[in-house]
């Protein structure tokens, strides 16, 4: 039996790892400049998402932070859809 129920959420899951990496790295161990492109090239992707897509990948993430069990990467996947711009913006 597999890990993950779908590919999907299995590539979730290593985006996120990669993001959490990105995200909390010091200077030593990635180009802030570098971690900077990364996120906002991640989050200019997830923009162009349709509707459907982003609906689908909220509700992963969803998922995935009720079943985390280390509350700083729980915060993390919760803040994800709003800090990679998966949330349309109300205005």
């Amino acid at each position: 039996m597999p890990v993950y129920p779908s590919l999907t959420h299995a590539l979730a899951e290593a985006l996120v790892g990669t993001l959490w990496f990105v995200e909390g790295s010091e200077d030593e161990q990635m180009d802030s400049d570098d971690a900077v492109k990364v996120l906002e090239g991640v989050a200019r992707l997830f923009s162009q998402l349709s509707g459907d897509q982003r609906q689908e990948l909220m509700d992963l993430l969803s998922e995935m932070a009720e079943a985390e069990s280390d509350p700083a990467r729980r915060e993390f996947l919760a803040g994800f859809p709003e800090g990679f711009s998966l949330v349309e913006d109300a205005s």
